[in-house]
């Protein structure tokens, strides 16, 4: 492909975003930000993005079967899931202005995920036994109502992904399915050229499964995730299920006498600390909820955590749980919001105290009386040891993993797949059972396995970039080959490099020609290590009958006769 013809060219000139994948991305030509969160791939980008769905797909296709499935969906499935009010991220669309309200008014899920219709889809073919195990899949464009994009293609409102559900007739068969696309998935990230640095991390399991779910990571500085490992067992666990254990906190005092301290419009556990010259340990986060089936809860961290509410919800045996009404909050604690805490309230709020709140002298907590806030609270004095502690935190740097007590070695990441067993979730709300040897209805298995194609091509430049542009790996660069141009006016030169050109191109080794005239050779090395592609070819006056080779990501340069060239090309 010539450079001088391509649409889209580097912009130099371009803006520095909040992430190196936005930056480089815009500045090479590959993509064209056409508002926050949504990307036009432009002729590079494009060709990026087609060969990591390509590698996707061919591993994919040798445990699923290919479909394409709508982006438009009624609103009808979702609500027969109970998802339809209960998904934080649903998109809908609907007609834009009059004229098209008068044609069709109607509004349909603009959908992030595709469960609500591969399960009535796979219901209308695939009912007996003998139609098991079976997965389908596809690769196509999702929306989710981010409420902050950032970082480029990491997290935007319009993105790229490949969903797989997998159908099963026992859990067993399930599971054994699960277990063989992990191996899938880490062939495709290594043939992607992210493999050594991505890892599998223990996640939440949402409202599907109380089981843990299992995520792609790529560690990355850059990256949104936080990852606590195991060093012991190598296990990495996301910090939403990460089992925590506080480190403790010295406690070499007397018992003091409790006091109620009026503090009014104190925000936040640091400014309470400094009000009460206490250390933060010393101050205690109560929350009050309310779970799907009316309970009251109440929920209690030490100052300087916060609340994992899927912990909390599973410990509270739950499915939903959701932040207590500011008048729930005054009925059952006699205060405004902000002053809750985990003394004398009434019999009927569940207390779920953290086990970080343990093992403390004189420490505070609300005084559920507004604007103020108990001191010098202690166990067995003025509240009685709870039959059990829980961990219903989230963890943070510096906390021990309680089964060995060791300290987690925390690591950021990006995630760049998932995968959920989902059991029996959407077929019993979709009534999706099938029949058995002896004509007996039984329950329908499912798992889903989701990667994202955009968001890999931003991980991948975050992961592999300098400060002169992006180096991209050989099995997902737009070209194989940058050939640059010099002295181009010379048509002596000119041939030559027409020739070369040919040549690549006739052994299906895929070149980009910078063949634009008047361009300095500054320019466009400069654009050459910008754009990234990882060999970098010159023809000169100075080369004579050789090629200058470079790879991208080594200092020097050599000159080599075409005939070695295209050896090492071939070989590679």
């Amino acid at each position: 492909m010539l450079y001088s013809k391509i649409f889209g060219k580097t912009k130099k000139d371009s803006k520095k975003y909040d992430s190196a994948n936005a930056t480089l991305l815009i500045k090479g030509g590959f993509i064209d930000q056409v508002m926050a969160g949504t990307y036009t791939y432009l002729t590079l980008g494009l060709r990026v993005l087609n060969k990591i769905e390509n590698i996707v797909r061919e591993e994919i296709n040798t445990i699923g079967s290919e479909i394409l499935m709508p982006s438009i969906v009624p609103q009808e499935l979702w609500a027969k899931t109970n998802r339809l009010e209960t998904v934080d991220v649903l998109m809908k669309t609907t007609a834009a202005n009059k004229l098209a309200l008068a044609k069709n008014s109607s509004e349909y899920v603009l959908s992030p995920t595709h469960e609500e219709v591969v399960t009535p889809l796979a219901q209308k073919f695939n009912l007996s036994y003998k139609d098991f195990p079976f997965a389908l899949y596809h690769i196509q464009t999702k929306f989710r109502n981010e409420p902050r994009v950032k970082s480029g293609l990491l997290r935007g409102r319009e993105f790229r992904m490949k969903d797989l559900y997998s159908f099963h007739t026992t859990e067993k068969n399930l599971k054994e399915y699960y277990e063989n696309s992990k191996k899938v998935y880490l062939k495709i990230f290594q043939r992607l050229g992210i493999g050594n640095d991505t890892v599998i991390a223990l996640a939440s399991g949402g409202s599907f499964t109380e089981d843990y779910s299992h995520e792609f990571q790529t560690i990355c500085e850059t990256g949104e995730d936080t990852l606590f490992f195991v060093k012991s067992t190598g296990i990495y666990y996301n910090r939403e299920v990460a089992p925590s254990l506080a480190p403790p906190i010295n406690n070499d005092e007397k018992m003091l006498e409790r006091k109620d301290v009026e503090g009014k419009g104190i925000k936040g556990v640091d400014e309470l600390a400094r009000f009460l010259n206490i250390p933060i340990e010393k101050t205690t986060k109560t929350m009050i909820y309310e779970a799907d089936d009316k309970r009251i809860i109440a929920a209690a961290v030490r100052g300087g955590y916060s609340i994992n509410e899927d912990k909390l919800r599973k410990a509270v045996k739950c499915s939903v749980l959701k932040m207590a009404s500011p008048e729930t909050v005054k009925k059952v604690t006699g205060a405004e919001v902000g002053y809750a805490g985990i003394l004398n309230l009434p019999k009927e709020v569940e207390i779920y105290i953290d086990e970080s709140v343990n093992n403390r002298l004189n420490f505070e907590c609300g005084a559920n009386k507004t604007n103020y806030h108990s001191i010098n609270i202690n166990f067995s004095r003025d509240l009685a040891l709870p039959k059990e502690f829980y961990d219903i935190k989230m963890a943070k740097d510096g906390d021990l993993y309680p089964e060995t007590k060791e300290k987690y070695e925390v690591k950021k990441a990006a995630e760049v797949g998932n995968i959920f067993p989902l059991y029996t979730k959407f077929t019993e709300a979709f009534d999706y059972k099938f029949i058995d040897q002896d004509g007996k209805e039984r329950p329908v298995y499912m798992g889903c396995y989701g990667i994202g194609p955009s968001r890999i091509m931003g991980v991948i430049v975050e992961m592999l970039h300098d400060d002169k542009g992006i180096l991209w790996p050989e099995a997902v660069a737009p070209f194989q080959v940058h050939l640059i141009g010099l002295d181009l006016k010379d048509e002596t030169v000119r041939s030559k490099i027409n020739n070369i050109y040919k040549n690549l191109e006739d052994k299906n080794i895929e070149v980009l020609y910078d063949d634009r005239e008047g361009v300095n050779a500054g320019e466009k090395f400069s654009d050459a290590d910008l754009i990234g592609i990882p060999v970098r070819l010159v023809v000169s006056k100075r080369t004579g009958e050789k090629v200058e080779y470079k790879k991208r990501n080594e200092k020097e340069a050599r000159i080599s006769s075409l005939e070695e060239v295209l050896k090492l090309l071939i070989s590679n």
